[in-house]
């Protein structure tokens, strides 16, 4: 019997796209909803129920709700938005930060899916602390751009349809320094004291870059940019969404790299006093929806192998 899918938010930015990477697949069944009851707690009740997983694709406090209209012992969630992501008895759907982290999201009955921004820094940090080079007091500075999709459809349509001057240029946000990605940052990560972390929106669709900017002499065996890019090539070796450039970046790093694909690349600069690290990636893909949907593969697969038990 194939599992049972639902979308609750199939009609915002990140719902919209995990079902179009799912509607054409022949190993699940999605379940619908009528338009007109979208937003009707009882059908929307039913509809979670009867499915085996459920995304959802809502604000913080709907998405809430939904889990509280979760009434059997069965449903299986992943939540896209932030209300989950330091929860107890919640996982982070980051499978890429260690074999027990995909485990543990292969067993659990719910999956926060990371946020962009927070994805991109913590590809960087976790393993730098994992692997003992970046002590956990670090006074980590970031900063990370991305294309305008990442504010949902209303900054898309602000984008697409009634740009202003300022919005021709980069713009920095977040400027009171409390972004909504930074407690699941420091709360994956394990750092004590909270990162300087300034996005930035751009004049472009889709992509993003998160650059953590590093002071190696401030780091465990003060080591230089190259044995740092060896360490997180080591760290990252047999994952198939997540791959370390090979050489010490130099000349210039588009922001929308990987655009429209679910990779994420981590690309190391400097010399041997200082160290800039920078992951990129579809904020879209494995920033939401591509993220979500190998978070549901994964899932899946160890539901399958449970029933052949």
């Amino acid at each position: 019997m194939k599992p049972k899918i639902f979308i609750d938010g199939r009609e915002g930015t990140t719902g919209l796209q995990i079902h179009e990477r799912l509607r054409c697949r022949d190993d699940i069944e999605l379940l619908g909803i009528d338009e007109e009851k979208r937003k009707d707690i009882a059908e929307r009740g039913k509809r979670i129920n009867e499915a085996d997983l459920v995304f959802l694709c809502l604000p913080d406090e709907t998405a809430r709700e939904s889990v509280s209209l979760i009434k059997n012992g069965t449903t299986r969630v992943i939540d896209a938005s932030t209300a989950h992501r330091t929860s107890p008895g919640w996982v982070y759907g980051f499978p890429e930060l260690s074999a027990l982290q995909r485990e543990k999201i292969a067993g659990a009955q719910n999956v926060s899916n990371p946020g962009c921004h927070a994805t991109g820094v913590i590809a960087a940090v976790y393993p730098l602390i994992a692997l003992g080079i970046m002590p956990r007091d670090y006074p980590l500075t970031c900063m990370s751009i991305t294309g305008y999709s990442g504010g949902g459809k209303q900054m898309i349509r602000a984008y697409e349809e009634n740009k202003t001057p300022d919005m021709f240029a980069p713009r920095l946000y977040g400027l009171d320094l409390h972004h909504k990605h930074l407690p699941e940052i420091i709360h994956v990560t394990g750092l004590t004291r909270a990162p300087v972390f300034c996005p930035v929106v751009s004049d472009y669709y889709n992509g993003i870059a998160t650059t953590i900017l590093l002071h190696n002499d401030m780091l465990t065996g003060n080591p230089s940019a190259w044995a740092i890019l060896e360490s997180l090539m080591g760290y990252y070796s047999n994952e198939q969404y997540v791959k370390v450039a090979p050489e010490l970046g130099s000349g210039t790093l588009e922001c929308n790299w990987g655009a429209d694909t679910d990779m994420l690349e981590i690309t190391v600069s400097g010399d041997d006093g200082l160290t800039i690290v920078t992951s990129r990636f579809d904020n879209l893909g494995k920033g939401a929806a591509g993220a979500a949907v190998q978070n549901m593969d994964i899932m899946l697969k160890d539901t399958m192998r449970r029933n052949l038990l």
